[in-house]
């Protein structure tokens, strides 16, 4: 067994879970780096990073890691496609190259001979549409009126109140984000907060079923991957339907612990899937049944 050094603290927790996937299959293997990068096409140093969380793996790696270890790789690429996306909204693309500045354009050359006073003026110039006297700017003295900007200004912010407060009352109503629910937990926050958790404290469970699939009002995720130590509001949304669904993962905390483990296990079992204690993208449609 290899003893793999801590991943970084910085880690999304999906990553780090599909990193910790990638070492168990390499350890059960019994193969070591080199003979690792002797049976696929990425090097030993390669695997190095990718084992220890510097470098997400490409997809191809993912896949040929489990041909070589002869291991699942739908479920594999699966955690890849979603660690992804959290890697890769973590580390935006670095901005393009800066444009090549022009050059300043040359002001019109003043004609050698200026028009004699009283003479035609020339043809190109005789030619052209006279400008009428309303599309003439105005002259420095003369007041422009603000009164219909102003009141343009101020219909603009009651339509937005107005949008604003549509939103507010469809929240109040559907019960997304609120914090009253049932007597099990108390103090739950919006879902749109951040995720803080206090020793003790209970999270409440306020489930619903909308649009055909259950709501606990913390999470709408259905991709997510919560392995063992997950934290976070993904976590106490796949909590409140573990007991909505008669499984009991312990306190509603927002963190996989051992119990929670469990249910899912069990869940797992009674519904045909892989019972490795994970919540992932077939297990959430359970949870939402």
């Amino acid at each position: 067994m290899s003893r793999w050094k801590g991943l970084p603290e910085s880690l999304d927790h999906r990553v780090r879970h599909l990193v910790v996937q990638l070492r168990r299959l390499k350890d059960h293997s019994g193969l070591s780096l080199a003979a690792l990068a002797a049976r696929t096409s990425y090097s030993k140093s390669s695997w190095e990073r990718y084992l220890n969380g510097k470098k997400l793996p490409p997809r191809d790696a993912v896949a040929a890691l489990a041909r070589v270890c002869e291991a699942d790789a739908t479920r594999l690429l699966a955690l890849h496609e979603v660690a992804a996306q959290a890697w890769n909204a973590e580390r935006p693309e670095p901005a393009g190259r800066p444009p090549v500045p022009q050059p300043a354009a040359r002001p019109p050359r003043e004609p050698a001979v200026r028009q004699a006073e009283g003479a035609p003026p020339p043809r190109a110039e005789r030619d052209e549409a006279p400008v009428p006297a309303a599309a003439a700017a105005p002259t420095a003295g003369r007041h422009v009126p603000l009164g219909p900007l102003v009141l343009g200004a101020l219909a603009v912010l009651v339509m937005a109140g107005a949008a604003l407060l549509v939103v507010r009352l469809w929240q109040d109503a559907s019960g997304i984000g609120r914090g009253a629910g049932t007597a099990m937990a108390v103090g739950a926050p919006s879902a749109a907060s951040t995720f803080t958790h206090r020793p003790g404290e209970a999270f409440d469970c306020p489930v619903q079923r909308r649009g055909g699939a259950l709501y606990a009002g913390h999470s709408r995720t259905g991709t997510a991957i919560l392995g063992s130590g997950a934290t976070g509001w993904d976590v106490v949304e796949a909590q409140c339907l573990l007991h909505r669904q008669g499984y009991d993962p312990g306190v509603v905390d927002g963190i996989v612990g051992g119990k929670t483990l469990r249910a899912v296990k069990r869940l797992q079992a009674r519904s045909g899937l892989p019972t490795d204690g994970i919540v992932g993208p077939d297990t959430w449609k359970v949870l939402r049944r």
